[in-house]
């Protein structure tokens, strides 16, 4: 724990809320009572992190519609960034995962990475406070806020104007599924064009669930160009 507590550039109090923070459900569950899982703790940070990041946006750029910021929060905080965070933090290798989770490839699932880097932020801030979470979430989120800003995230008018090249297009996105509690709820999103599955992705709400089903799309259409 020392190596992680060392990237992140913060020593816990309390290690024990860091361990609950590493802990998986299946290996709570495993544990007959005796290890907590990380959800609470997910719940807490994922809220955190969504009003450090707006905070900031709404600070630092009070020329920016309504629109422009949501989107941009949006792009900071999907899974994808995530998990981004949790491979530079190495935080699959300090997962507590059940037995079962393990061999099926837990530790390098997408959402069990980046759930556990909100539990991480929750347990930073309910060791240290909201301005030990913020350096964190500045470090490794917000740092990639001009790329969020300026590198056309809003991948579904990209994929608009990516097929519209050629008349007689249609574009359309369908929800295939949804998981997991209220307050963490998963949205399933495939985009068809012309009846046809191009790209799939997956969030905590449907239009980020469509962003990444666009993404998905555009590169999956740019290879077949290429």
């Amino acid at each position: 724990m020392n190596t992680l507590e060392e990237k992140l550039e913060y020593e816990f109090r309390d290690p024990s809320l860091l361990e609950n923070a590493l802990t998986h459900s299946s290996c709570a569950n495993e544990s007959r009572g005796k290890l907590q899982s990380n959800e609470r703790l997910e719940f807490l940070g994922d809220s955190i992190l969504g009003m450090v990041v707006a905070e900031h946006l709404y600070r630092n750029h009070p020329d920016l519609p309504e629109g422009e910021l949501t989107r941009t929060r949006a792009a900071l905080v999907c899974e994808e960034s995530l998990v981004e965070v949790a491979e530079a933090l190495g935080l699959g290798e300090y997962l507590k995962l059940g037995k079962g989770e393990e061999s099926g490839g837990g530790r390098h699932r997408p959402s069990i990475r980046a759930d556990a880097v909100e539990a991480v932020l929750a347990a930073v801030y309910l060791d240290g406070g909201i301005g030990s979470a913020r350096k964190i979430i500045q470090k490794y989120i917000l740092c990639k806020e001009v790329a969020s800003l300026h590198a056309g995230r809003d991948y579904k008018t990209a994929l608009q104007e990516l097929v519209q090249r050629e008349s007689g297009q249609v574009l359309k996105y369908r929800l295939t599924g949804e998981s997991g509690p209220d307050h963490d709820k998963r949205f399933f999103v495939e985009v068809q064009l012309n009846g046809a599955a191009v790209g799939s992705g997956q969030g905590h709400s449907k239009k980020e669930a469509e962003q990444m089903a666009a993404k998905a799309a555009i590169h999956a259409l740019e290879s077949k160009e290429s």
